[in-house]
């Protein structure tokens, strides 16, 4: 362009000295200037929007990266529990860019956790009207529901999100679990059964189907099932312990001791007192009383132990078939301190009152036990003191009484009938 204005001015120089150009050649250079300056504008022009677009891009890539940014550091927050800081993080990610589903499901956890459910809940159904197809929105809408027992609600949600995932067995789990909170028990078994082939080497659906079967009081099925889930994941202890207690419900109590033992050794299970509590009692079924001893004299040590009344209970009730009077007495005294309400500490007491020979004494702890609640079993310990004093047809009449309370209770009719014949 300059060269040819250049040109032009040459041109009109010569002119000057040479005394003048013809019309032709004056339009031509005119002509030449004209074309230069066009053509600049328009490159000016084409250059000037080209420009602008590529700022528009490429501030919106800025604000996409600047968004994610935002949203991963809110979420690293929310996996440290720093509720408050990760919501102020979504908050600016949403702010940058309030189109993305995932932020929203991020802002909708972080509600839940403080509490925030309603607010939980409208996070959630954005992020679903936003991206129908992503599957976390109706799934954590579904926890969210359950949280404040909308389980028909909650139900559909997870139904929502095992239609967009279905070879997902984590929602199915989901389902089939609120299904069977509804009490909807079949439907949460065909449910499951009609998806086996897509999940039959899944654990969870099997350790599923086990508590529907223990739910049904098929514990032998339910151990059975709880064997396959164990296969299938042999490291997972909650279905350990799932089988475990399928098999003390079986009376398979030398397995269930030896799964209890396992879980009891594991650092997250090992204080668990629950687990404690069913391992003493396989024990005691499997005839190994001093071990059940050693298990039920340490679920009563220490500031825990002291407060654990069903354990002292229990090691009383041992140390009775094992002819430990002293601990009974003990057992027996504590009982009752910890809890007078109960009948079980006069019953012990009134066990070794009589096994004392102070037959006056048993009676009055057999008495106080059957006014705290006591049923047919005390009925019939009451009878024996009687008997022992000889009251026979007072015991005559407790037994009958007994037998009342309980037909099917084999020692009641068994004392009748020996009282009626010694007499």
């Amino acid at each position: 362009m300059a060269f040819q204005t250049r040109r032009v001015q040459k041109s009109l120089d010569n002119k000057q000295v040479c005394g003048g150009l013809d019309t032709l050649t004056r339009v031509g250079a005119f002509l030449v200037l004209a074309s230069g300056l066009a053509v600049g504008g328009c490159g000016a022009n084409g250059h000037g929007g080209y420009t602008t677009e590529h700022i528009s891009a490429a501030k919106e890539k800025m604000n996409i990266m600047k968004s994610a940014t935002e949203w991963e550091m809110a979420h690293q927050a929310f996996l440290a529990g720093e509720l408050d800081k990760a919501l102020k993080g979504v908050d600016r990610s949403l702010a940058i860019n309030d189109n993305v589903a995932k932020s929203h499901v991020l802002k909708g956890r972080i509600l839940m956790e403080r509490g925030e459910l309603e607010g939980a809940i409208d996070s959630f159904n954005k992020a679903a009207t936003l991206d129908p197809t992503f599957v976390d929105a109706p799934y954590y809408l579904g926890i969210a529901f359950e949280r404040i027992n909308r389980r028909e609600q909650s139900l559909a949600a997870y139904q929502k999100a095992a239609e967009i995932e279905p070879s997902n067995a984590q929602y199915a789990i989901a389902t089939s679990e609120m299904m069977i909170d509804l009490g909807k028990i079949d439907e949460a078994e065909t449910y499951l059964n009609e998806r086996s082939g897509s999940f039959e080497n899944n654990a969870g659906v099997r350790q599923t189907l086990g508590h529907i079967a223990m739910m049904r009081s098929d514990s032998a099925k339910a151990v059975a099932i709880f064997n396959e889930a164990r296969l299938l994941a042999p490291d997972d202890n909650a279905i350990l312990e799932d089988l475990a207690r399928a098999q003390v419900a079986s009376s398979q109590f030398a397995d269930a001791e030896s799964n209890l033992s396992r879980l009891l050794k594991s650092p997250d299970t090992k204080e668990r007192r629950d687990l404690q509590h069913l391992r003493a009692r396989c024990l005691i079924e499997v005839d190994r009383k001093l071990d059940a001893r050693e298990a039920l004299i340490a679920l009563t040590q220490g500031q825990a132990g002291a407060a654990d009344t069903e354990a002292w209970v229990q090691l009383g009730n041992l140390s009775y078939v094992l002819k430990d009077a002293t601990r009974v007495r003990q057992c027996a005294a504590r009982v009752i301190a910890m809890a007078p309400e109960r009948p079980d500490g006069y019953v012990l007491r009134g066990l070794q009152l009589r096994r004392d020979a102070k037959f006056g004494d048993a009676l009055a702890a057999f008495e106080k036990a059957m006014a705290l609640g006591a049923k047919s079993d005390v009925l019939i310990l009451k009878g024996m003191a009687l008997k022992d004093l000889n009251r026979t047809d007072e015991a005559r009449a407790v037994f009958a009484q007994a037998l009342q309370t309980n037909p099917q209770d084999p020692a009641a009719a068994a004392m009748l009938t020996q009282v009626d014949e010694q007499n």
